[in-house]
């Protein structure tokens, strides 16, 4: 019986371990960016260059600047329209972004920020100011494979990373630091599950 109940217990800290775990790195999907990246792919496809893949970094730096851009230093007065004047920013213009987000500084020379104001980001508008506007000759340079997305009330922002060492947004050292205590925690909470089995 005693056996039973420790069983239980080792199975349920295993599961609670796993839960914490893959809860510490959240899955990022929004429907707004979820349908925006599906429209600048296709946008992509149709000029014959490879879609855009999800980048986890690029999507925690846009979600920053987003947050920033919406602050009331950077009110959306624009009127949607593809002359916004809106404009693209080198991601070096952005440190506080790359920082909090733990890059590697030297992995974001050939990285672009591309911020979008449109009220109510009405979905074609929104699409509308990336593909019709000057920000489309990023979109169509084949050396932006990676992008992240990330909204906030009236501001859009994509981060496009290069397939180049010096634009993929690698993660820093203390980035990897940290993945790698969270592999540690679980390797020695599921040692602490065998080792209760074998009692």
């Amino acid at each position: 019986m005693a056996a039973s109940s420790l069983k239980q217990r080792s199975q349920f800290l295993f599961v609670l371990a796993l839960a914490i775990f893959l809860l510490s790195h959240p899955v990022y999907s929004d429907d707004e960016e979820d349908n925006l990246l599906q429209g600048l792919n296709t946008f992509r496809t149709s000029a014959n260059l490879p879609a855009f893949t999800k980048n986890k970094n690029a999507h925690c730096v846009a979600k920053k600047i987003a947050d920033d851009m919406d602050d009331d230093n950077h009110p959306c007065t624009n009127p949607s329209s593809s002359s916004s004047g809106n404009k693209a920013a080198r991601l070096s213009d952005y440190p506080n972004a790359v920082s909090k987000c733990d890059i590697d500084n030297t992995t974001t020379s050939d990285v672009v920020v591309l911020p979008v104001c449109v009220p109510h980001l009405v979905p074609t508008l929104v699409l509308t100011n990336f593909t019709h506007t000057h920000y489309s000759r990023y979109l169509n340079d084949s050396s932006f494979s990676g992008i992240g997305l990330s909204s906030e009330d009236d501001w859009m922002v994509a981060v496009l990373a290069s397939n180049t060492p010096t634009g993929s947004l690698a993660s820093g050292a203390y980035s990897y630091g940290k993945i790698g205590l969270g592999y540690y925690m679980v390797f020695v909470l599921l040692g602490l599950v065998v080792r209760l089995d074998l009692v």
